[in-house]
């Protein structure tokens, strides 16, 4: 089994004068409340244990409080544990020299942060080029590199200007452009889109997918919003009061919630908007495996369903009926026609196809309606009962205890 870029084990933090003595009482399982009110240390974090994937956007997500912006400045040591262990592609980072620290935090990692952090007396370039300058790269090489990642995050033509004459979402460009300059293994964003009005905070979240899909960095981010959580997250942790309460893909979140809090956050996100056809599918168990039309009424009887989908060199043909074949079958015609000849022409759906755009497909369709590969790969069916099922109990439960204040 592949190892994990980065794992964490068994980390604490506690903030207070001596972090060591409260930590028997950690351990003891007493309250965040009670060991501020009994000895005034604030027990940010507690046992947290994960492991991030090479090449995964995680994302951290909690409401106000519940330590997800002292997590991710444990990555780079930016602050350290009270206790536990942190490695970076197997390595130590607990264990590093000063001088190891900061090799590390210039090349294996960089940040983005929540109001971002340019410097306002360089321009635009020099500000994408800094990370490069501190790696002593020459002028003309990292100006070069600077203006090419300008170019990427759409930005080409104000080399020139400073932050102050840019836009809250241009200089968030800039931010994620000086982040990658550098070329980390590794992108923390903390709050990264917070600040951003509604559009701009969605343009900037496809910009981050669509750089995903060409970069394959391992980011991780931080957001207290689950709809952007659900959005860019390959795997979601959230955070309550400093402990995990669930760690999962964003279906396993949304479908399985591990606790009474979980529940509280997803309870009204718009499933349909979220999840695809390739999460909620059924097996499909009707799929004919022969051209010909007997052995095709063979094959159908052997099952409950009374028709069969037809695939024909790796393309969806469509669905044929048992009466079909039967008809067929009992033709005075010399020769039959091939079982792709006489099917008939159906909906089908991509696998990464979200709930919303399948629904059409679904509620006109007679059958499940088959969800198909580009390369003609059959991954199971979705059909109107699935669906209804599906969206119906995204509803169930709307007028229990509310969703947390800041979610609403």
């Amino acid at each position: 089994m592949t190892e994990p870029l980065v794992r964490i084990e068994n980390l604490f933090k506690i903030f207070g004068k001596n972090p060591q003595s409260v930590m028997p009482l950690v351990h003891e399982g007493r309250s965040k409340d009670d060991i501020l009110a009994e000895t005034g240390h604030t027990v940010g974090l507690r046992d947290i244990n994960l492991e991030i994937e090479k090449g995964e956007i995680f994302v951290i997500m909690g409401l106000s409080g519940s330590g997800k912006s002292t997590l991710i400045r444990h990555f780079n040591r930016l602050i350290d544990p009270t206790d536990g262990a942190l490695y970076v592609d197997g390595v130590d980072v607990m264990s590093l020299s000063q001088k190891q620290l900061e090799d590390f935090r210039r090349h294996k990692m960089s940040m983005v942060f929540q109001r971002f952090g340019l410097l306002p007396h360089r321009t635009v370039l020099d500000n994408v080029a800094y990370g490069l300058a501190v790696q002593n790269v020459a002028k003309d090489e990292r100006n070069e590199k600077a203006r090419e990642w300008l170019i990427t995050v759409g930005l080409e033509g104000y080399e020139d200007q400073y932050p102050s004459q840019l836009s809250g979402g241009q200089q968030q460009r800039v931010g994620l452009a000086r982040a990658l300059c550098t070329d980390p293994e590794i992108l923390l964003m903390d709050e990264a889109f917070s600040a951003l009005d509604p559009l701009i905070r969605s343009g900037m979240q496809d910009q981050l997918i669509e750089l995903q899909d060409k970069l394959h960095k391992t980011i991780i981010f931080i957001t207290h919003d689950l709809d952007e959580a659900l959005r860019l997250g390959d795997k979601i942790a959230i955070l309550k009061d400093g402990v995990l309460s669930q760690i999962g893909r964003p279906e396993d979140i949304l479908l399985n919630p591990a606790d009474d809090y979980v529940e509280a956050f997803v309870r009204d996100v718009n499933r349909a908007r979220v999840l695809s056809v390739d999460v909620v599918k059924k097996p499909a168990k009707c799929r004919l495996t022969t051209e010909k039309i007997d052995d095709a009424l063979k094959q159908m009887r052997g099952w409950k369903e009374d028709y069969g989908y037809v695939f024909h060199e790796d393309e969806y043909m469509g669905v044929v009926t048992q009466k079909e074949l039967e008809k067929a079958c009992n033709s005075v015609e010399a020769d039959q026609p091939a079982l792709h000849e006489i099917a008939e022409g159906g909906p089908s759906l991509e696998p990464d196809t979200v709930l919303q755009d399948a629904l059409p497909a679904t509620l006109e369709s007679e059958y499940p309606v088959p969800i198909v590969s580009d390369d003609g790969e059959c991954h199971g069916v979705l059909s109107r009962q699935d669906m209804i099922g599906i969206l119906a109990n995204s509803n169930e439960g709307s007028g229990d205890d509310p969703k947390p204040a800041a979610e609403k």
